[in-house]
């Protein structure tokens, strides 16, 4: 179930083009070298997925300082079980963990991603 509104839609895209700064990182130097493509904070539902794989059914969420406000712990939780209830994985990783690890968290992502893989998928990390 991958339903999207308009508000849905237009939110996603005014997201896209004001990453933080741990998404653009991730972004730009790793999901982008991954064997399977990822999106931008892609809409699923009423929730907008910073990072999505369709293929997979993974999505990789960055979260800041605000996850930790115990009203936010427990609005992720309500969604993650949402999105685990529509067959989706999740990955999540702090800003932190993406500024001063990325080697790690791009280590676990790819893992992730063999781990959730067809055997048939080539499943090499192609950063240059």
């Amino acid at each position: 179930m991958s339903y999207h509104n308009e508000l849905s839609l237009n939110r996603a895209r005014e997201l896209r083009k004001s990453l933080t700064r741990a998404e653009k990182k991730i972004w730009l130097e790793s999901l982008k070298y991954m064997p399977v493509r990822f999106r931008k904070q892609h809409p699923f539902g009423h929730y907008i997925l910073d990072f999505y794989c369709p293929k997979l059914k993974l999505v990789i969420e960055v979260d800041g300082w605000i996850h930790g406000n115990d009203e936010v712990i427990i609005a992720d939780k309500i969604r993650d079980e949402y999105l685990k209830a529509n067959g989706l994985f999740i990955l999540r990783f702090t800003n932190e963990e993406v500024e001063t690890n990325l080697q790690g968290v791009s280590e676990i992502i790819l893992a992730t991603i063999v781990k959730l893989s067809p055997p048939s998928l080539e499943t090499t990390y192609n950063r240059k």
